[in-house]
């Protein structure tokens, strides 16, 4: 469901990098979006991410205007490249969410990066 999810459905993907404690469940979580992070849990259509220790598991909150949706995803070989620097939200594009999908990195060092088209005379 989340390889093949359509990302024009969420307003906003949110990945909250560090260590999440995935024995939480949609209050915790909530709760955590609310107090640590001054977000807005109940906003309908944003995706919020979260991964453990064992980076082969994720968990995802989903606010759908009339109560959550707990995603939980563990993978069978592979590791997701969560970034694990800072305790902090990233909002991602379709893109990274893809490559995050795909066990990729989130920032592609070989990715062609978009511009804006030149002016021709």
């Amino acid at each position: 469901m989340l390889n093949d999810a359509d990302t024009n459905v969420f307003s906003k993907i949110c990945l909250v990098t560090g260590y999440t404690d995935l024995r939480r469940g949609i209050d915790g979580l909530s709760a955590m979006i609310q107090s640590s992070y001054e977000l807005d849990p109940y906003e309908t259509n944003v995706l919020f991410l979260f991964c453990g220790r064992r980076l082969d598991r994720i968990k995802g909150l989903l606010w759908e205007g009339d109560g959550f949706l707990l995603l939980y995803k563990r993978l069978e070989k592979g590791k997701f490249q969560w970034p694990r620097n800072e305790q902090e939200v990233l909002s991602l594009t379709s893109q990274q969410f893809r490559w995050l999908m795909e066990g990729l990195t989130l920032y592609q060092p070989k990715a062609i990066p978009a511009c804006k088209p030149r002016k021709t005379l």
